[in-house]
């Protein structure tokens, strides 16, 4: 950016704007100046004429809404990027699709409201893939333009990564947080299922659906977890220095390329340097079935969300997310319900084994790829998927730097409901490979 003073770290602009290091006028007229310039090439947040001047009417309520400099809240006057199926008051929804924005239309996404009250503007709404499926929009890696960002959420994991705004939201039926957080070289966080509401958020799976957001650091994941996950506990951080890690084995790690796993291996034994322990074992050898399982919920859900919308606006769908709903239109309630039912039993398993090892998280690649050349596929999220058809809370933080500017990531798993212990260890893990 132009202010050298600036950096888009959430917990760094909080600093720095608590510390007078910069105005936030100044902090909006270098992103806005930046969005200008870079923007039309990576295009991770959606046109908006006259954006710096509703930023700054927007800006003016805050003043008056919080006169007294020592009252103002947490993210006063910082801009946050929002994926395109949030509602968001004042801001069309398009959900990436070309039906008329009538249709998304409705009260304020509860999330949004809540880092609103938190003092935080919205630069504006992030690209999404059409209706946060696999139809690639526009957006490009800024770690290199040749290559997808990933998906659904790419806008707002490109956001984050060409530092345009510091904190984005998104949303994760497979895995539309973690794969593109991994591609962009960002810390992504999808929450234990039903920790951060779904209201005001148009749904693609509604029982598998969860928000979840993207910062640059895992402190700043500390932060922004704090004010968007419900009834968050300080208490249960409980930073440890003996974290042990456990490496699934067997037919699910198989899934990703060697290329990923030979990086992934080379980022084990720096953490194993670094005095983590790290056991490996066997589990979810029932990888295909847990693939099929989650496939028939989110291929069903699909299907009830879209079907009057497909038989009025039919010719306005891609060819893909007909294929799905095709699919889900063909899903009987009784599979559908052996599906939604083997969440919890398959759930229990693993984290019974978990426990009989003494693991605290799981630990694996984020991807089955590195970011696809083009845009013409937004990558696998196959090695994301089984943790969301549980609704574990899971986070990424950047693995190896590879060829073309390229970044692997490295994918944290913890028990349901863990979030805090998750993301209260986050960061001794991230320092402990990064010091290797």
């Amino acid at each position: 950016m132009t202010n050298d003073n600036f950096d888009s770290s959430l917990i760094k602009v909080i600093s720095g704007l608590k510390n007078n290091k910069f105005s936030i006028e100044k902090m909006l007229d270098d992103v806005c100046e930046k969005l200008t310039v870079e923007d039309s090439i990576v295009k991770s947040i959606l046109p908006e004429p006259n954006r710096r001047r509703r930023l700054q009417n927007d800006l003016e309520k805050l003043y008056s809404r919080y006169p007294d400099t020592k009252q103002r809240p947490l993210l006063f006057g910082i801009p946050i990027g929002v994926k395109d199926i949030f509602n968001v008051d004042g801001f069309a929804t398009k959900a990436g699709s070309k039906l008329p924005e009538s249709i998304f239309s409705g009260k304020e996404a509860v999330c949004v409201t809540s880092l609103k009250n938190a003092g935080a503007l919205i630069l504006g709404k992030t690209v999404t893939t059409e209706f946060a499926y696999y139809e690639p929009g526009p957006t490009r890696n800024p770690r290199n333009p040749q290559h997808t960002p990933g998906g659904s959420s790419s806008g707002s994991a490109a956001a984050v990564a060409a530092n345009f705004c510091p904190l984005t939201l998104g949303t994760q039926t497979i895995g539309s947080i973690i794969r593109p957080a991994a591609y962009c070289g960002v810390v992504g966080v999808k929450p234990s299922s039903s920790r951060i509401s779904n209201n005001g958020v148009f749904p693609f799976s509604p029982s598998v659906d969860q928000v979840g957001f993207f910062v640059k650091d895992t402190e700043s994941a500390l932060t922004a977890a704090s004010i968007l996950v419900d009834d968050w506990k300080v208490t249960d951080y409980c930073p440890r220095e003996d974290i042990v890690l456990g490496i699934p084995e067997g037919s699910y790690l198989q899934q990703a390329d060697q290329n990923v796993l030979s990086t992934f291996r080379n980022d084990i034994e720096k953490l194993k340097t670094g005095g983590v322990r790290i056991i490996q074992f066997k589990t979810l050898d029932n990888i295909k079935e847990i693939n099929r399982l989650h496939q028939i919920i989110i291929a069903k859900e699909f299907a009830e969300v879209h079907w009057n919308l497909f038989k009025k606006y039919g010719e306005l769908y891609s060819g893909i997310a007909v294929e799905l709903m095709n699919e889900g239109m063909r899903v009987s309630e009784n599979d559908l319900e052996k599906a939604l039912s083997g969440r919890t039993e398959y759930r229990a398993l693993l984290q019974k084994q978990m426990q009989e090892l003494n693991l605290d998280f799981l630990i694996t690649p984020a991807v089955s790829t590195f970011a696809p050349f083009g845009l013409n596929s937004t990558g696998s999220p196959i090695m994301n998927l089984p943790w969301t058809y549980y609704g574990l809370p899971v986070a990424v933080i950047p693995g190896s730097k590879i060829k073309h500017n390229l970044i692997s990531g490295l994918q944290i798993i913890a028990p349901y409901g863990q979030d805090e212990f998750l993301l209260g260890n986050l960061t001794t893990l991230a320092k402990t490979w990064e010091v290797q």
